[in-house]
């Protein structure tokens, strides 16, 4: 095998020592890797390899005070946004008030978005007129940490816009979904603004009720799996990220994880969580069966999450979803990363962001 050079080759060399390492000899590895990586000019290659970091290692990162850990912003173009009236109207003008926000998933960034030649937010502006904005964050962190900082943090964004926002949408791949609910359902204890301005969310490959590939760490190579040289992460046993137990069995609340051992193999019970009220809610999801009733249509959904769990089906009525079958929507021989650069999910999306969605689920080829 070719050896990985440059910046990816010596982060590869760093995690694999990191792999094995603990405690004080994991955080001089990190403060080794820091220099190479913090002052750096960024690049796509450089802001991958930091998201893998994070997924995989992000609450470490966080409590350790390392310069690896990503802050939560939100993105435009690859940079952060200022959120301020003034800095917005320079960037988008003072017309617009349609925002969609794209949240990513484990071990991703705002940039990933863009697969194949497609990015779901830049096709959304050309065809609906919308303002896409793109979170960044650590996705290491505990999925309630982030959504109580994601809903600090649209609030910011609503009070600043420098228009009135008529309509705010949210589009979420895979553990994205979670920690948009996980805000709302904080944004809304707080007596927030911003969800009452709130009109559609939309999940992409979601794992409502876990993605039960991670257990035993079996399920993170194939998050990882389009970053070979960050493979070594997802053999890193007990330095799986808070993240990364809470995505095994979709937690959202710091009620689900609090004084309980997040590496015990039994499941712990969660609480129910329902879908936001008054908002319409849409389940896209994928699957590498070839058609409806597929023995791996269910059992293997899109390579990570099962196709029941994307869909929000449990059950416990309590912890199920109740989406109609209007909202719900399968992309059969397709995976998990294809619902980032279908067409035919991309179609959907569109539709039903503008109103327009279907009567009923339609099978569909994941090209």
């Amino acid at each position: 095998m070719r050896r990985t050079r440059g910046i990816p080759g010596l982060v590869y060399r760093s995690v694999r020592g990191i792999a094995g390492l603990a405690g004080a000899a994991l955080a001089a590895a990190q403060r080794a890797l820091a220099p190479r990586l913090g002052p750096r000019p960024s690049s796509p290659e450089r802001e991958a390899l930091l998201a893998a970091l994070n997924g995989v290692l992000g609450d470490h990162l966080a409590a350790s005070g390392n310069p690896l850990a990503l802050p939560m912003t939100l993105r435009s173009d690859g940079s952060d946004l200022e959120l301020a009236p003034a800095a917005l109207a320079r960037a988008f003008g003072s017309s617009r008030g349609r925002l969609v926000v794209l949240v990513h998933g484990l071990c991703r960034n705002d940039l990933r978005w863009r697969r194949r030649g497609h990015d779901h937010g830049a096709a959304l502006a050309r065809d609906l007129g919308v303002v896409p904005l793109y979170l960044r964050y650590n996705s290491g962190l505990h999925v309630s940490t982030n959504g109580r900082a994601l809903a600090g943090l649209l609030e910011t964004l609503c009070s600043a816009w420098p228009a009135p926002v008529e309509e705010l949408a949210i589009v979420a791949h895979s553990m994205g979904g979670l920690v948009a609910r996980s805000a709302c359902h904080y944004g809304r204890l707080a007596r927030q603004a911003w969800p009452a301005r709130l009109r559609r969310l939309v999940f992409l490959g979601t794992p409502h009720h876990g993605a039960p590939l991670e257990r035993g760490g079996h399920g993170l190579e194939a998050v990882l799996g389009a970053m070979p040289y960050a493979a070594a992460l997802a053999r890193a046993g007990k330095l799986r990220s808070a993240g990364v137990t809470d995505l095994r069995h979709g937690y959202l609340l710091d009620e689900d994880w609090q004084g309980r051992d997040r590496f015990a193999s039994a499941s712990h019970p969660r609480r129910p969580v329902p879908l936001p009220a008054g908002v319409e809610c849409h389940a896209l999801a994928a699957t590498k069966g070839g058609r409806a009733g597929d023995l791996a249509d269910r059992l293997l959904g899109d390579g990570l999450v099962p196709l029941a769990s994307a869909l929000g089906e449990h059950p416990d009525p309590a912890l199920d979803l109740h989406l109609p079958e209007s909202r719900r929507w399968i992309a059969y021989g397709a995976s998990h990363l294809d619902l980032l650069s279908s067409l035919s999910v991309y179609g959907e999306l569109r539709d039903r962001l503008d109103g327009r969605g279907r009567a009923r689920p339609l099978s569909s080829s994941g090209r």
